[in-house]
């Protein structure tokens, strides 16, 4: 077997509704395919996928790694705006990235997942308020959201500070389980914050990770997978001011990713770390109805 030297941990299935365009069978086959032992099914806000990925990658000797993309509302000591429900439409919050360990973290993120669909009010995306995590953050390691992230977004808006006492807070919440998340898709906005992420790492002591947000298998996926941001959004393909990707938000092979990242390897070398700390996964059991009482 050849050597394992990167491991995808943030990819989003067709289970991220007109979002993600790979169906959980092709994502098997496209690890096979890169020779990654292992991978981390990070959908957009939801476990829909969780048993379905849990079943087909063990079936197929493959290690899944249950995890969420969850939208979090920024407290407002760390640059927070509770203004912004007064105009929910165009509420932006921060992505955050909960990778599962065991069946603690599992059903910690369950209950962060269910309280995002249940809590939020029906105009506006389904989140969570930071203040949620306390409390449901054992058995969960997080990956900071690269530039969507509160620090990626903190940073871009020169607020070191606020990115700083953050950071303090979510290393308190994820002892020893929190990761600065770096992507390089080729955006300016990545290039610019990259190296002050990688700053802001060291200064806290916290390790660096290496992801690829990952929507399509390919490059030749790219126009297709672009179409489909268009319908969700009620975009036309021509709009500027619309959703974007990249060509490079597809499932990318080991060495393009090592050569991504070649100034800095612990990054690669910490989705091997990552992986090897979460061994979990959804297994089938009955169906657990409730008991209806009669006559």
């Amino acid at each position: 077997m050849e050597t394992v030297e990167f491991i995808h941990l943030r990819v989003h299935s067709a289970y991220s509704l007109s979002e993600g365009a790979i169906k959980l069978p092709q994502l098997i086959s496209l690890c096979e395919k890169h020779g990654m032992p292992a991978v981390g099914l990070t959908d957009s806000g939801n476990l829909f996928g969780a048993l379905e990925f849990s079943i087909a990658a063990s079936n197929n000797g493959l290690q899944p790694i249950i995890g969420c993309q969850l939208l979090v509302d920024r407290p407002e000591d760390c640059g927070g705006n509770a203004t912004h429900r007064k105009n929910a439409q165009d509420a932006v919050y921060d992505t955050l990235i909960l990778l599962v360990q065991n069946q603690a973290g599992y059903r910690n993120l369950v209950k962060l997942v269910s309280r995002s669909f249940l809590e939020t009010p029906p105009e506006e995306k389904a989140h969570i308020p930071f203040s949620a995590l306390s409390n449901h953050t054992e058995g969960l390691i997080a990956l900071t959201g690269g530039p969507d992230g509160g620090l990626g977004k903190l940073l871009a808006e020169e607020q070191t500070a606020s990115a700083d006492l953050m950071t303090e807070r979510l290393k308190l919440l994820f002892p020893d389980r929190l990761y600065v998340e770096l992507m390089r898709h080729g955006r300016e906005n990545e290039n610019r914050i990259d190296p002050l992420l990688i700053d802001l790492a060291y200064k806290h002591e916290i390790p660096v990770v290496a992801s690829n947000d990952c929507y399509f298998s390919d490059e030749t996926m790219f126009d297709a997978h672009d179409a489909l941001l268009c319908i969700a959004d009620s975009a036309h393909i021509d709009q500027e001011d619309r959703r974007h990707l990249t060509p490079l938000h597809g499932f990318r092979s080991q060495l393009e990713m090592k050569e991504a990242f070649s100034d800095i390897p612990e990054a690669v070398e910490n989705t091997l770390v990552i992986a090897k700390r979460c061994s979990f996964m959804v297994e089938e059991h009955a169906p657990m109805l409730p008991a209806f009482p009669t006559e």
